[in-house]
């Protein structure tokens, strides 16, 4: 599975983007998609998870209300619209996929098989 994440860009703070991520080969259907971002000396953390029915939607405390992750498995893509964005949220997004990983580990990065090049998201004050 290829995975392509765009959207990312420059906004004030209190502003909104919208990310995608664009899958090719494999069955994307199947695959639980996340979002993960990673600041300049951070660590990379989780943002949010969308199962492959888009049934199920999980969020990290610091973005829940804000953000919103959705899938068209028609186009083989997966949003995350960011809403309200505050400059802590400048990092660089990745988006993930695996087809197996399981519900109580969609926050570990370790357990996605898939990765995007990600897109750098700014937000300033």
């Amino acid at each position: 599975v290829q995975l392509q994440a765009s959207g990312g860009g420059w906004v004030q703070a209190g502003g909104s983007l919208r990310l995608s991520c664009v899958a090719s080969g494999g069955t994307f259907s199947r695959q639980t998609i996340g979002w993960f971002r990673q600041a300049p000396g951070k660590e990379r953390e989780f943002v949010a998870t969308i199962r492959s029915s888009g049934g199920y939607t999980y969020y990290a405390d610091s973005v829940k209300g804000r953000f919103t992750i959705s899938r068209d498995n028609a186009k083989n893509t997966v949003y995350l619209l960011m809403n309200s964005l505050r400059p802590e949220d400048t990092a660089v997004y990745y988006c993930a996929a695996d087809p197996s990983i399981i519900l109580s580990a969609v926050r570990d990065s370790r357990q996605y098989s898939y990765w995007g090049q990600g897109t750098q998201v700014t937000v300033s004050s």
